[in-house]
């Protein structure tokens, strides 16, 4: 058997039980520790199968990445908020096809955006597609090994295969045509057939998707060219035997530029040896680069030159877009810095009218702005050192002008959830989280691509996003938009109950411990939904769906006999909740 088959067989092996680890542990629900002890299952057999085809992936970015992926799949035995979850999913995902870069001949480190885009979409294709390259093309089942136990096992399996189906369908058939034998059948075997398709779907589902993925991430796609992490010590010596070489004359070749990156070092193959080849001065070799198609470093010099930015283009553009930023920088100057009192003092000015329009579409226009620099400035030629500067000049005022808008953004939603505002939802709360993941964003942008090193964006911004979304993990949003909104309340404002009751089990522990600063006809809608929440809480038995949060919650309510003598019997409460419901 061949390697190649060898490493798809052992792929099956390991998707197998994974398959069988996703049927037992997700099919329960709500999900918790479940979502855990699968991701450490997953990330276990793609490190094992990794030390075994492909050790030099084992290094410091696809361990962190690895340590990121359980991170993350931690929360959900940490939080309740469907929100936070949600994000939390996203970012396992993307994980995920970030670490399938480098079988597209791409280092993790050195990718940018466009190879992220790219790695979701093969990662996707690979988990849905690439079990049908595994099982018809990549393992050779003829070659086999027909001997022993195997012998037997692969005989056992084929009959299976085919009696499965044969017996399902025909017996079937006779339990349909007589009910007697229905019932013997039933009794004899006592089997609920939709939990035996449940259980037979989700295996196959779990089972197709990791086997997918992991032959993607394992065995290397036609076509595709290698590129594995290479250090520093690598590169010396890549350099220095590349030093030793002389050409014809007895002269050392042109050496390459210190400011490429180890990716194009490593496809810059020798140029021929032609004299009539100019080079231009430092001995970088102009010609060989636009003719060189290189995947890892996408240069504009695949575009036509129409298709390109010129300084002029890039003027007008950017001249036009801080033109227009200025314009509402300046009007927004008023507002920035009279707040509330200029609220207050305009006549006719509502301020749920400014607030709650103007801060989804600043937050809009801020994220817009990174896709456009970073398209504007990879189609400005490289050779074109002019256009390059007038790009930075611009670009920088453009950031400027949009950390002002940022602070309007900023400025209207304190307004919204201050004193005399209408409080924190989470509709409020995310947006500004993803806007000062942004603000991070662009200064790592001022100190990379306008700086030259564009290649060091998009890792830096990955990590950044891991951080800010780790860091709003441990914030507990749901927690901190009910505190706000209970302070606020003491302060005279309105409590909405119906919003604030409905949060997640990460914000129930503070609603209950503030029954008390409440207004009682507060506390008495409360207990709604707090009763009906228990009761589930109370019907929650099984281990696989452990939530620290949800944990935490009934415990705390199991501790106030109060609370408890005034919930009751659930029975009861669930058919009271019906009746609120109807009417």
């Amino acid at each position: 058997m061949i390697t190649n088959s060898k490493t798809a067989f052992e792929v099956l092996k390991v998707a197998l039980p994974l398959g069988l680890i996703g049927d037992v542990l997700l099919r329960a629900k709500p999900w918790g520790l479940n979502a855990l002890l699968f991701n450490i299952a997953f990330v276990a057999a793609f490190a094992v199968l990794l030390r075994r085809h492909a050790p030099q992936r084992l290094n410091a970015s696809t361990v962190a990445l690895m340590g990121v992926q359980i991170f993350f799949a931690a929360m959900f035995v940490w939080r309740d908020s469907s929100e936070l979850l949600f994000a939390d999913t996203l970012a396992i995902i993307a994980i995920l096809s970030i670490q399938l870069l480098p079988q597209l001949g791409v280092t993790q480190r050195l990718a940018g955006a466009f190879h992220y885009v790219i790695g979701l979409l093969w990662s996707g294709l690979s988990a849905f597609l690439a079990p049908f390259a595994l099982l018809l093309t990549d393992i050779e089942w003829s070659n086999l090994p027909n001997s022993g136990w195997r012998k037997h096992a692969i005989g056992v399996a084929r009959g299976l295969a085919i009696a499965t189906p044969l017996v399902l369908i025909f017996g079937g058939l006779f339990m349909a045509a007589d009910s007697e034998y229905e019932g013997m059948i039933q009794r004899a075997f006592n089997i609920n057939f939709d939990t035996v398709f449940t259980h037979i779907l989700m295996f196959s589902v779990f089972t197709w998707l990791s086997a997918g993925y992991l032959r993607g991430a394992i065995i290397s796609p036609l076509g595709a060219t290698i590129v594995d992490v290479v250090s520093d010590e690598d590169l010396k010596i890549h350099t220095a035997r590349f030093s030793d070489v002389k050409d014809e004359a007895g002269e050392p070749p042109v050496t390459l530029p210190a400011d490429r990156s180890v990716v194009e070092h490593l496809n810059i193959s020798d140029p021929p040896n032609n004299d009539s080849e100019t080079q231009p001065e430092g001995g970088e070799l102009t010609n060989y680069y636009k003719e060189k198609w290189s995947w890892p470093d996408i240069k504009n010099s695949v575009l036509p030159k129409a298709f390109t930015l010129g300084t002029t283009e890039v003027v007008i553009i950017l001249g036009v877009m801080n033109l227009l930023f200025l314009s509402f920088v300046l009007y927004q100057v008023p507002y920035l810095f009279g707040g509330m009192d200029l609220v207050q003092n305009t006549p006719d000015f509502k301020l749920a009218i400014y607030a709650r329009r103007g801060f989804g579409e600043l937050v809009a226009v801020s994220a817009l702005v990174l896709p456009t620099l970073l398209i504007g400035q990879w189609l400005i030629r490289p050779e074109a050192k002019r256009t390059q500067s007038f790009f930075k000049v611009l670009s920088g005022t453009q950031i400027a002008l949009l950390f002002v808008v940022m602070a309007s953004a900023t400025q209207r939603l304190v307004l919204l959830t201050g004193e005399l505002g209408y409080g924190m939802t989470t509709v409020r709360f995310y947006p500004m989280v993803f806007m000062i993941w942004l603000a991070v964003v662009f200064v790592w942008f001022g100190l990379t691509v306008l700086r030259g090193h564009r290649n060091n964006f998009a890792w830096g911004a990955l990590w950044s996003a891991i951080i800010v979304l780790g860091a709003t993990n441990l914030l507990n949003p749901d927690a901190s938009i009910t505190k706000t909104n209970i302070v606020l309340a003491e302060h005279g404002r309105e409590f909405d109950v119906y919003y604030n009751s409905r949060l997640s089990d990460d914000a129930l522990p503070v609603l209950v411990s503030s029954l008390g600063s409440l207004r009682t006809e507060d506390q008495q809608s409360i207990m709604y939904p707090v009763a009906q929440r228990y009761c589930e809480m109370k019907n929650e038995t099984d281990l696989r769906s452990w939530n620290y949060s949800r944990s935490s919650a009934k415990a705390l309510i199991e501790s106030d006999n109060e609370l408890v003598l005034e919930i009751g019997d659930c029975a009861a409460w669930g058919h009271r909740l019906n009746e609120e419901g109807g009417d």
